[in-house]
């Protein structure tokens, strides 16, 4: 039997250098039990989908994982398909600090920023 060579396949979601740098800043003060941080798209806002990062304490059978040297970054298995392509970004300014999605998939948003459709 011979040994199959396994292909990487890229992340569903590449995270910027100041991304990981925040995803590292979370987990060092992350609460006890907390394996990694995890990005989802729940329902919600006028254009039906919007990012949610949050803790997590365990893995879900279908999320993808990435490791990152500040941690592990998960996304959600259902929300890999409206992330695909996407780049996730830490902005920081004088008024506002956030990820913010750069996302090929997105085909509108609202109109304040909240939400995003497909």
């Amino acid at each position: 039997m011979t040994d199959a060579k396994t292909r990487q396949l890229p992340a569903a979601v590449v995270l910027t250098p100041a991304a990981e740098a925040r995803v590292a800043e979370l987990m060092a003060k992350a609460p006890q039990g907390a394996i990694g941080v995890k990005l989802s798209t729940p329902r919600r806002g006028c254009s039906g989908l919007a990012y949610s990062v949050d803790y997590v304490t365990e893995e879900a059978k279908f999320d993808e994982k990435i490791v990152t040297p500040g941690g592990t970054f998960y996304i959600d298995g259902p929300s890999v398909l409206y992330l695909v392509g996407s780049t996730m970004d830490w902005v920081e300014d004088d008024f506002t600090a956030g990820f913010q999605f750069t996302n090929p998939n997105a085909k509108g948003a609202c109109g304040c920023g909240e939400s995003f459709m497909v």
